[in-house]
């Protein structure tokens, strides 16, 4: 099992240590309710140095990954970032991804750390008869994720980039905590605003210290994966090996927005046939009118009682204090509103189809 840079760092601060995706990646310190209010009030810091990262470079690299993924990457401009999947020959999707463009000539594209060596494999592959160059930095970089609506303020002092000009799905190079040509990016999975950090392995632990120091005033406490889980699903944003993977198509799991259908990239032509057709099933986003906590796996029927799918992430939201799901369920189930019910053990509780996000700011 693999350390990051910063693991000796969360064992010293009591952090419970779990294996993910082949890292001992810390789950959570104080409780995953405290260190969700914390980032939905304050500021948390997440170490997600798991996290792989591809440099796509040279007079191809916009080629591939055009080729590779479903979102049109003609449309960034120096600076930008942008949301995107790989999708596979059979419907499914290889990985979901950011694409960051520095210029027309570099790329980088930070992968989920499960997918990393499957990732490269795949894009490699299809790089054959493009010949883009392509640097593995999964293992020289650390990512910290600085998140909250209290960032901006507590990390200006670290920065002479204005951290509050960095628009959502932006980024900056810049000098952060005394570390230069640091990737400062806005482009936070927890919904509550904020950044991720960039830094070479090396630095990262002065980053953190500083980072630390820097936000002690604002109430900054180290976050676990748990409560990273509980703040994105709040968000109904995806998470890989949950709410899609292979054999999940981006129409269905309701991607259609990052799927570009003016370019041609792996099995386009079928998933245009899909989306004209309209999927069997689709991923909706359910509440339970009753108490009780969905989980991964829990089958969801009609309120006829018939089967029509199963939970993909559930969890009890910190934020509205209700049970809360994702799940794909027949299309004819799919339309907000619609009452559903999730057989939790030997109860049907019952539930309904909700707009995505479940949590929306005050």
């Amino acid at each position: 099992m693999k350390n990051t840079a910063l693991s000796a760092t969360h064992i010293d601060l009591g952090a419970k240590m779990v294996p993910f995706a082949g890292y001992n990646m810390p789950v959570q310190y104080e409780g995953v309710n405290i260190e969700h209010e914390t980032v939905r009030e304050k500021v948390g810091v997440f170490d997600v140095s798991h996290m792989g990262e591809f440099f796509i470079t040279g007079p191809k690299a916009l080629e591939l990954i055009e080729k590779v993924s479903s979102n049109d990457a003609t449309k960034l401009t120096d600076g930008r970032a942008q949301y995107s999947c790989l999708p596979n020959n059979d419907g499914g999707i290889v990985d979901d991804l950011i694409i960051y463009r520095f210029n027309e000539e570099k790329y980088l594209l930070v992968v989920n750390a499960s997918n990393i060596e499957k990732d490269w494999n795949w894009i490699e592959k299809h790089n054959e008869t493009i010949g883009a160059e392509m640097t593995n930095a999964s293992d020289d970089y650390s990512l910290l994720a600085i998140q909250g609506p209290k960032a901006v303020e507590a990390m200006q002092a670290l920065t002479a980039t204005d951290l509050s000009a960095i628009k959502f799905y932006h980024f900056e190079v810049g000098t952060f905590a005394g570390v230069d040509n640091v990737i400062i990016s806005a482009t936070g999975y927890t919904g509550s605003g904020g950044f991720e950090i960039y830094v070479k392995n090396e630095d990262v632990a002065q980053v953190w210290s500083k980072v630390m120091e820097a936000g002690a005033d604002y109430g900054i406490k180290p976050i676990g994966l748990a409560a990273r889980d509980t703040l994105r699903l709040e968000m109904g944003y995806c998470l890989y090996g949950n709410d899609i993977d292979d054999t999940t198509s981006p129409i269905e799991a309701g991607l259609g927005w990052i799927t570009k259908f003016t370019k041609d990239f792996v099995n386009s032509e079928n998933l245009k046939k899909e989306k004209e057709a309209g999927p069997s099933r689709k991923l909706i986003a359910f509440e339970l009118t009753e108490r009780g906590i969905p989980r991964k796996g829990y089958a969801l029927f009609n309120s006829e009682g018939e089967e029509i799918g199963e939970v993909t992430s559930g969890t009890m939201s910190p934020s509205l204090n209700k049970g809360i799901g994702l799940g794909y369920v027949t299309t004819a189930f799919s339309a907000p509103e619609t009452e559903i019910q999730v057989k939790i053990r030997k109860n049907m509780v019952p539930a309904r189809v909700v707009k995505l996000p479940f949590y929306k700011k005050q």
